[in-house]
C-alpha cells in the first residue's frame, strides 16, 4: 500500500469531522456543523479514492500501459523505484524470453517495502527466473549505456527532494535506453519538467497525459500523470 499514513489520516480525519458535526447538529450549532460535515465527507471521499488507487486502480492502469507497448516478449525492462513489484512483475510476465530488473533503495514510502517482499511476490507470480533486484540510487544507475529496451517508473522520481536530482534521474533513465527504446514514467508531480529534460536529451515522441480517476491519490488534486518518450539519439 502506498503511503499508508496518508490513507489512515484521511480516513480518521473524515470520521472525526463527521462525528463532531453530528454532535454539533445535536446542540443546534448548525453553521459549524455543516462546515465540519462537508469537510468530513470530502476527507472520506478522498480516502475512498486513495484506497481504490493503491489497492486496484494503479494495477489496472499499468496493465493497460504495458499492453499498449506491444512487447514482443524478448525485451530487457528496467523498473526504477520498483517497490514491491507492481510494474516490475507485470512487465516480467510479458517478457518470457527477456528479463526485468527492479531497482530501489527500499525506503518506507510503501508498506512492507523490502527486497525480500519483492522476491516473494516474484515467486508467487512465477517470474523469479526472469527478475533481478538491484539496490541503487536512480540518480546513478549501475548499468551501461543503451542496456534496456524499456524503462518504467511508478511514483518514485518525486521522492528525490531536489529538482536537479530528479532531472539527473530522468537523464539516467534515458541514458540506459537502447535506440528505439521506450520510457514510461508515472508520477503526480513534476511531469512537465521530466518531459522538458527528456526533450533536452534528444528523446522523441515525448507525451504527457493524465492517467484518470483510477490513479487519484485522494482526488483530482493528487492525480497521476504519465510521461512517455522514445530514445532516438543521445547527446555526445
Amino acid at each position: 500500500m502506498d503511503a499508508p499514513g496518508v490513507l489512515a489520516g484521511l480516513a480518521v480525519g473524515g470520521i472525526a469531522e463527521t462525528g463532531l458535526a453530528v454532535i454539533l447538529f445535536g446542540v443546534d450549532w448548525v453553521a459549524p456543523a455543516v462546515v465540519l460535515l462537508v469537510g468530513g465527507i470530502m476527507m472520506l471521499t478522498g480516502a475512498a479514492f486513495f484506497a481504490h488507487t493503491t489497492l486496484r486502480g494503479k494495477f489496472l492502469v499499468w496493465d493497460e500501459e504495458l499492453d499498449r507497448l506491444g512487447l514482443t516478449g524478448n525485451e530487457r525492462v528496467l523498473d526504477l523505484g520498483c517497490g514491491r513489484g507492481l510494474v516490475l512483475l507485470r512487465a516480467a510476465a510479458r517478457v518470457p524470453g527477456g528479463h526485468a530488473t527492479g531497482l530501489d533503495l527500499w525506503t518506507a514510502d510503501q508498506s512492507g517495502n523490502t527486497a525480500e517482499a519483492t522476491s516473494a511476490n516474484a515467486a508467487a507470480e512465477g517470474v523469479t527466473g526472469r527478475v533481478t533486484l538491484v539496490t541503487a540510487d536512480m540518480r546513478d544507475l549501475p548499468f551501461a549505456d543503451a542496456e534496456f529496451d524499456v524503462v518504467v517508473s511508478s511514483l518514485a522520481v518525486h521522492n528525490i527532494p531536489d529538482d536537479e536530482g530528479r532531472a539527473l534521474a530522468v537523464r539516467e533513465a534515458f541514458r540506459v535506453l537502447k535506440p528505439g527504446g521506450r520510457l514510461r514514467l508515472a508520477d503526480f508531480r513534476n511531469a512537465r519538467r521530466y518531459a522538458a529534460v527528456l526533450r533536452e536529451c534528444g528523446a522523441a515522441d515525448v507525451e504527457v497525459y493524465d492517467l484518470g480517476w483510477r490513479f487519484w491519490y485522494g482526488g483530482p488534486h493528487a492525480r497521476t500523470t504519465m510521461v512517455a518518450a522514445t530514445a532516438v539519439r543521445r547527446e555526445t
